[in-house]
């Protein structure tokens, strides 16, 4: 198991900036994939970015040039720094940790709680 702890949502206003933080805990092997993703009501969670451990970070469209992802692997820490703020970014954000054998939805796929972000013109 994988526990992941996310932090840094919250209300901001339009062309502000937020910093989301998430740590993974437990059961972790060397390579693996982290990742944000977001969900609008009555919606499908989607991609924002992710990043596998030695590989460049993937972006989903509306978010390039704006957020950008890094990580801390020795502190199984990831981050999402979120520039530019629209509100239309207003969702849930989850942390997603995703090891071998990288099967969506398969017993090595965790997500975070969620953390809400709100952005208001």
């Amino acid at each position: 198991q994988v526990q992941l702890e996310e932090s840094g949502g919250g209300l901001v206003q339009a062309g502000g900036s937020l910093r989301l933080s998430c740590i993974a805990s437990g059961n972790i092997r060397s390579m693996n994939t982290m990742g944000w993703y977001r969900q609008f009501p009555g919606k499908e969670r989607e991609l924002v970015a992710d990043m596998m451990i030695g590989s460049t970070p993937k972006y989903a469209d509306s978010v390039k040039g704006r957020f950008t992802i890094s990580r801390d692997n020795p502190k199984n820490t990831l981050h999402l720094q979120m520039n530019s703020l629209k509100p239309e970014d207003t969702a849930v954000y989850y942390c997603n940790f995703l090891q071998p054998p990288y099967m969506r939805g398969g017993p090595n796929d965790f997500w975070g709680q969620g953390t809400q972000v709100t952005v208001y013109s």
